[in-house]
């Protein structure tokens, strides 16, 4: 992790509490992707015991759709989501789900870290990395560099060839200094509900985001594709 070892930044860090958002329909996957099956569990319930098992992240708020609540709290209980604190319903656009849950975090959280549900290899070295630049810089959000090639295009004409080495994946947990993403949540529900990155609803109020290290490993499940190769990351994480 650095300069700076987990267990320092683990005592270092203030409260801090995550933000997992469990409400989108999931149309790209063709199913419940959120309750799709991971290394014998749901890939929902592995998101969420990689943030049981960070000791710095103190709670843990779920922002899902209105008719799953019981089931949420359901699947924390079956699978030992001792930090839970609440689980609320999100809202028509991922803005909106992430507003409700940062509200529903209590004010003694100085950090929050928003994390996509369908995120489940997510490690404890990223999100305490992602947090600590939080705490120093107000926005910290685990990126990697881009590999490919990016075109931008119109009409299926390429305009602009982007310099790669400028460009970077951005992943969650993106995490925030608490004041500061209730803020810009609050301003993208209501003026630009389309915003789909938590970073985009912080630059468009002017804050500054600042990149942590992020992980080739830690995929967001969209597509069956995307499932199996999460089978094998754990394949080869536990045969380490």
């Amino acid at each position: 992790m650095g300069e700076i070892s987990r267990k320092l930044k683990t005592a270092w860090l203030p409260y801090a509490a995550a933000v997992v958002v469990a409400a989108g329909s999931a149309s790209r996957f063709g199913a419940d992707k959120l309750m799709a099956g991971l290394g014998g569990m749901p890939v929902l319930a592995r998101t969420l015991l990689a943030f049981e098992a960070v000791d710095a992240v103190r709670e843990i708020v779920i922002a899902a759709r209105p008719d799953r609540l019981d089931e949420m709290a359901a699947l924390c209980e079956k699978h030992h989501i001792t930090k839970l604190s609440r689980v609320v319903p999100g809202g028509d656009t991922r803005a909106r789900s992430c507003l409700a849950g940062v509200t529903a975090v209590p004010p003694e959280a100085e950090l929050i870290a928003i994390q996509d549900g369908a995120r489940p290899l997510v490690t404890a070295d990223v999100i305490l990395d992602a947090l600590w630049t939080a705490y120093r810089h107000t926005a910290g959000v685990p990126a990697v560099p881009v590999r490919d090639t990016i075109k931008r295009a119109q009409d299926g004409v390429v305009t602009e060839t982007p310099d790669r080495s400028h460009l970077y994946a951005v992943q969650t947990p993106q995490c925030f200094q608490a004041d500061l993403i209730r803020a810009a949540l609050a301003d993208a529900a209501e003026n630009a509900p389309e915003v789909t990155d938590d970073c985009l609803a912080v630059e468009r109020i002017g804050g500054r985001i600042y990149l942590s290290q992020g992980s080739e490993e830690n995929i967001k499940i969209t597509t069956p594709l995307d499932l199996k190769l999460a089978e094998l990351i754990l394949e080869g994480r536990s045969a380490t």
